[in-house]
């Protein structure tokens, strides 16, 4: 007999596309914990403006363009195996256009302090990339040989000689970015399967001190297949995909207000922090209105927009009154933020240079906190944001 699916019977997968709309073949691997996909498919509604002596609507033709758009949110759970990306890796991909690199860790060598690391043996990174320290994330601000780096900001406590420096996979802002294909399973297999391809994430949106740690994408997708109106052709497919075998999945997730957040170059982290958002936009527009297609031939990413919003908790200490001083004198600043504290559950996003606005002061609570809106970060080439898991 019949019954109603539960909304929990749901599993996610995503993997990179090698060319614009072409569902590619996945893995257990490209499995992810996702919270929610909201997709929404609509065609486009064109005014009918014949005279048909009537004042009923006498309906559209087939074949108008449609246009497909999706939220989608996925919690941030422990990267189990550092010789492969997480299985949302190709999500943040998608959103800045480089990656993943991977680094496989190392040794810690003699005279290591907790700005400066010093390896046992060379390293390969390069700037912008991460490594891991006691449960600590930071990334390489500068490379000044093959086997040291600075880091943008202090370790608590130095490697000591011989210490692990942990593996990290990083990804990185590019010219172009690309698409990929969104599997959406459901139990029992007769029912509805989807899978959105050619999806090109137009924003990245990361919170601090949420319930979780979650990342949300959004943007537009070419087109929403399914499983009860397939046809051949659709994704360049013969047959619509079955889901692969299950593998071991791990749904430990990490609370939202474990981590650590940098303002600035000093020395000490900023702990009086309460809300935070930074957004990725790319400004995504879908090669959909070229004569003679029904369907996105491509995408098209603008200009690069990374904002942040945050909240903290005014303190009369130096460190809190630089920072006021860097919005008043539009002196920009560096941004890290570190999600979670156990190594192998770390999250880190990097802003180099940030021109952070002058703070709202919000005096309606019993504590007087400071909400800077909007602030804008901004690069060379292509260096205005990284981000890193460990």
């Amino acid at each position: 007999m019949s019954s109603y699916v539960s909304s929990n019977a749901n599993r996610l997968y995503v993997a990179l596309e090698q060319s614009y709309g072409q569902i590619p073949s996945i893995g257990s691997g490209n499995r992810f914990p996702a919270v929610k996909l909201t997709t929404r498919q609509q065609a486009e509604r064109a005014e009918r403006r014949d005279k048909t002596g009537s004042r009923t609507f006498p309906g559209l033709p087939a074949g108008l363009r449609k246009r497909t758009t999706f939220e989608l949110k996925t919690y941030m759970t422990a990267w189990n195996n550092p010789s492969a990306e997480p299985g949302y890796g190709p999500l943040f991909r998608a959103s800045l256009g480089g990656g993943p690199i991977l680094f496989n860790g190392g040794t810690a060598g003699a005279g290591s302090t907790t700005t400066n690391l010093q390896f046992s043996a060379p390293h390969g990174l390069g700037a912008g990339q991460a490594v891991t320290s006691g449960g600590e994330l930071r990334f390489v601000a500068a490379v000044p040989g093959a086997n040291s780096v600075v880091l943008n900001a202090p370790l608590s406590v130095a490697p000591a000689p011989g210490a692990p420096i942990g593996p990290t996979v990083c990804y990185q802002p590019a010219l172009e970015i690309p698409s990929v294909s969104v599997f959406d399973y459901w139990t029992p297999a007769s029912a509805v399967q989807r899978i959105l391809c050619g999806v090109a994430i137009d924003t990245l949106a990361i919170r601090v001190n949420a319930d979780f740690h979650e990342f949300e994408f959004t943007g537009a997708a070419q087109d929403l297949l399914d499983s009860s109106s397939f046809s051949m052709g659709q994704g360049q497919l013969t047959s619509f995909p079955e889901e692969p075998a299950l593998g071991e999945f791990d749904y430990s997730i990490i609370p939202g207000h474990l981590g650590q957040a940098w303002l600035g170059t000093g020395p000490d982290r900023f702990c009086t922090l309460t809300e935070a958002e930074l957004a990725l936009d790319n400004q995504v527009e879908l090669r959909n209105r070229e004569f003679g297609c029904g369907l996105a031939r491509g995408l098209w990413a603008g200009m690069r927009a990374v904002r942040l919003d945050l909240e903290l908790y005014e303190l009369d200490d130096a460190a809190t009154k630089a920072l006021y001083q860097a919005a008043r004198q539009s002196s920009p600043i560096s941004v890290m933020f570190q999600l979670g504290q156990i190594a192998g559950q770390l999250f880190g996003v990097y802003l180099k240079s940030v021109a952070v606005e002058v703070p709202d002061f919000d005096d309606s609570d019993a504590r007087l906190q400071w909400r800077f809106s909007s602030c804008r970060a901004q690069g060379t080439l292509d260096d205005e944001i990284y981000v890193a898991f460990g």
